[in-house]
């Protein structure tokens, strides 16, 4: 078998791991467009604060009200100008994003073909070393059988820590 097995490992790790980067991107582009969505509604409360405010102008007493009023209808606009630049900038990190996934998917369908290749590799060798496999297992039992019991501990202690099992 070699070394293909860990790589079947390896690239169902890689795999699980580009599946996890994919919804997490999935994730900000929804928290993007819900950013996107509360400022255009802030961009709408605004805009009905300037009427208001615009409105109230024509019944103006004195040059204070009339002032304060303008600086209500000024501050308003430039709430507008920042939401419209946030939702800018959101439509472009959406874009990037976007671009992001696309770019993982590709590379996720590759790793995808990969592991069904090196799967179907692996099946065909174990199928092809099954008998014998079998026939050295049943060499090892009857080994296991005439060791002293305390040797064949460590034996598996000492194998079973090591990477590649050898």
């Amino acid at each position: 078998r070699g070394e293909l097995p860990m790589e079947v490992a390896d690239l169902e790790d890689e795999i699980a791991g580009l599946e996890t980067r994919l919804s997490k991107f999935n994730d900000e582009i929804s928290e993007f467009e819900e950013q996107i969505q509360n400022n255009k509604n802030k961009i709408k409360d605004a805009q009905a604060l300037t009427k208001k405010y615009e409105g109230q102008l024509t019944n103006v007493k004195n040059n204070r009200e009339f002032d304060a009023l303008n600086k209500e209808v000024e501050i308003q606009g430039l709430e507008i100008m920042a939401a419209e630049k946030r939702i800018g900038e959101w439509k472009r990190s959406i874009e990037l994003k976007k671009e992001l996934i696309e770019s993982s998917t590709k590379d996720l369908d590759g790793r995808k073909l990969d592991l069904a290749n090196k799967k179907k590799e692996l099946d065909n060798i174990v199928a092809e070393t099954e008998k014998e496999e079998s026939t050295l297992m049943k060499g090892r039992d009857k080994a296991e059988k005439k060791i002293e019991e305390r040797l064949l501990i460590a034996y598996n202690r000492i194998r079973g820590s090591v990477k590649n099992g050898i």
